[in-house]
């Protein structure tokens, strides 16, 4: 009875928010609900014949849980998840209560939350997932999570406990990543973690699943400044590499311990969505998800071929009647990433908006470690944020002189910043935007006028 009750009102709530644009109700609802029953999550999710999907990582969360959201839905599948941002218990609690019936029943075949890096110990106790997608780790907001290697440490406690009720779906370019198939099957041989060793055979221990990348045009042959984890996970020598992709992900091994990148069981896929080589890690660990729920390739293929980004992660508005494209850039790596998935589109435009408020992470200095290969092609780049003069004063160490007093332009209002970019364009451009997140729901609701959260 207490559940129908924080059901009923968390509805009432939501609705309320919406009705006054003060956001859509993502983490109120579920706060208050938490604070009324602590058991809440996994009592209704018990009750409930509903699947569920975790997914955590760095970056590519969002994307990776709207592929798989969009291919279920397309396929008669009916799915729900929880809204980005709203990536901790209260945003989970949020989201199952909207999507929950009176008689407190979630009717739907699948639940996906993504999960915010530092949350998932805590949702892991509340929720036994069908299924764990583990992206990436890269350095994000050291002043909220520290370095990779200590979240990696709280992830592998939470790991340890999992069941065979699990599959665990894990990016075998990451050395961190990989090695928590070590978690759940200590008994794996010493030079690899082999498909021999994946629950199928033992009792009580999760089935393992791994995507990588295996494609030579795609790798760096030096390591890049945001490297985050190029040391052995077991014997912490560093690692060498046949093929380095971006960071620290490839195909690795340790001539000290032996310890190597384990066979893939996904490398590649007919179609991928989304342009950017980190889309193809988000691309490749949603398809093994589907495969396991039985949607055939083909099926798959299709659902790619009509996905449609979630917001801010490559979305494309229309503005003032030209097109603005946002990359979300909240750390070093998916900076990067975000800044050559730009240059391959041909971006003359840019628009750098730097936040440093709680969402982003207070510690700014990740700027520094960003790489900005052949930033001379943009005809005009564009500050703006919280911190415009830090990223200022970033470029102008990268540039001449001559070409930073013609080519950036400083704006500390943010619409002022934007509408001058869209003056900047010429006939059918695109302006560019690399924000961090709170830049990002900023920009959307400048440029859409709504709120997200």
């Amino acid at each position: 009875m207490l559940n129908l009750i924080i059901i009923l009102l968390g509805k009432i709530l939501s609705r309320l928010f919406r009705s006054l644009n003060l956001g859509d109700g993502s983490t109120w609802p579920g706060h208050i609900a938490l604070g009324i029953n602590k058991k809440f999550i996994r009592q209704v999710l018990h009750n409930s014949k509903t699947k569920t999907i975790i997914i955590a990582g760095t970056n590519g969360k969002t994307t990776t849980a709207a592929m798989i959201k969009s291919a279920l839905k397309q396929n008669g599948k009916k799915s729900f998840q929880n809204k980005s941002g709203a990536n901790l218990l209260n945003g989970i609690a949020s989201s199952i209560i909207m999507h929950s019936d009176l008689s407190g029943r979630i009717n739907h075949n699948f639940a996906i939350f993504e999960t915010d890096e530092n949350a998932l110990p805590q949702v892991l106790k509340e929720c036994k997932p069908d299924f764990l997608i583990l992206l990436n780790l890269f350095r994000d907001q050291l002043d909220r999570y520290g370095e990779v290697n200590i979240v990696a440490g709280k992830w592998k406690d939470s790991i340890d406990k999992l069941t065979d009720k699990t599959t665990l779906i894990l990016n075998a370019d990451d050395p961190q990543i990989a090695y928590f198939a070590k978690s759940v099957n200590p008994d794996s041989d010493r030079g690899s973690i082999d498909s021999r060793f994946r629950g199928n055979d033992k009792k009580n221990i999760p089935q393992i699943l791994f995507f990588g990348l295996n494609e030579s045009s795609v790798s760096n042959k030096t390591a890049q400044q945001a490297a985050d984890s190029n040391y052995c996970p077991r014997c912490g020598k560093r690692l060498s590499y046949h093929r380095l992709i971006f960071s620290h992900l490839g195909d690795w091994y340790c001539k000290n311990c032996n310890l190597k990148r384990p066979k893939l069981d996904i490398h590649n896929f007919s179609i991928y969505p989304l342009p950017g080589i980190y889309n193809k890690y988000n691309t490749l660990a949603a398809t093994l998800v589907l495969k396991k729920v039985d949607l055939s390739d083909k099926e798959i293929e299709v659902s790619f071929r009509n996905f449609k980004p979630a917001f801010g992660r490559q979305e494309i508005i229309r503005y003032k009647e030209k097109n603005v494209q946002i990359f979300l850039s909240k750390n070093p790596t998916s900076f990067n990433q975000s800044f050559q998935a730009i240059s391959d589109l041909g971006a003359q435009t840019l628009l750098i908006i730097l936040n440093d408020r709680i969402p982003d992470g207070r510690d700014i200095s990740w700027i520094w470690d960003v790489d900005l290969p052949h930033i001379n092609n943009f005809k005009q780049i564009i500050i703006s944020g919280d911190r415009t003069y830090d990223m200022a004063l970033r470029l102008k160490y990268e540039l001449e002189i001559a070409d930073y007093e013609s080519k950036v332009f400083v704006f500390e209002d943010l619409e002022q910043a934007i509408n001058n970019g869209i003056d900047y364009l010429d006939g059918d451009q695109t302006l560019y935007i690399l924000p961090t997140y709170s830049a990002m729901l900023e920009s959307r609701k400048i440029l859409t006028g709504k709120k997200i959260l």
